[in-house]
């Protein structure tokens, strides 16, 4: 199975060349790896052509917001399965795809998820939170349950049926595209219970209490498009379930 990584960047000079790293070090032999650049005006654009010889495709043009270039990615991939590694993470080990590959085969499912650190973001190696994933069930969605999206690769198959990133979504596109995926399409995912991505703390929707109501927002938006009910806690436990992360090692 043939697996494209998609990483989108703007102004990443300063993280993009651990990210490539971790994707060039994979031992799995059959990678696509895509960049998409949003006319950087740092030193991105020349790091990711220092290595122009392994990376398949590099198109850096203007778009419209993070989710647009993931959308491109994805329209430009030409692998059996996406992963997205963002600028500021990078994968843990080098056999990281090797195993989503294997548990797609195992499971014969259409996506796979596993766990993801949090960590500073000068000092990669200290630990500030723990997402650790756990099974799926069918009511998982309803009890503020996601798993984190850096470790989510699915099928191309999945996003030709079922479609891509809403871009109407400032910040919960992810969300919105894994809840219709999984809870309203119900397609077949795997767990791989391994921590298999590090993310450096400081994301958007969780910079400030202003963005994690906007975020809560966007989250209620991605049930209601989607024709879908949540209970009247699920979205206040979806932020509250985070809590835990903190205490976890």
């Amino acid at each position: 199975m043939k697996v494209s990584i998609i990483t989108v960047t703007y102004n990443s000079a300063k993280t993009i060349e651990q990210t490539i790293q971790s994707v060039l070090m994979q031992d799995y032999p059959e990678i696509e790896y895509l960049i998409i650049d949003g006319q950087s005006k740092d030193d991105t654009l020349k790091i990711v052509q220092s290595h122009t010889n392994k990376i398949a495709k590099i198109v850096s043009e203007k778009d419209e917001g993070l989710y647009d270039a993931l959308n491109k990615g994805i329209s430009l991939a030409s692998g059996d399965i996406i992963g997205f590694i963002h600028s500021d993470d990078f994968y843990t080990h080098p056999s990281v795809v090797r195993l989503y590959v294997e548990t797609f085969l195992k499971e014969n499912c259409d996506a796979v998820y596993s766990d993801l650190f949090y960590v500073d973001k000068n000092n990669t190696n200290q630990i500030i939170r723990t997402w650790k994933s756990g099974e799926y069930n069918p009511s998982s969605f309803l009890y503020g349950w996601m798993p984190p999206h850096p470790t989510f690769f699915v099928k191309k198959s999945v996003y030709q049926k079922y479609g891509v990133f809403n871009t109407s979504f400032k910040s919960a596109a992810d969300y919105e595209l894994m809840l219709r995926f999984i809870f309203k399409q119900q397609i077949k995912i795997g767990y791989l219970p391994y921590f298999t991505v590090k993310m450096r703390v400081g994301g958007k929707s969780n910079i400030s209490i202003k963005n994690r109501l906007f975020a809560n927002q966007e989250d209620r938006k991605a049930w209601q498009i989607n024709g879908l009910k949540p209970y009247f806690f699920t979205l206040y436990l979806k932020p509250l379930r985070k809590l835990s992360q903190f205490f976890k090692r």
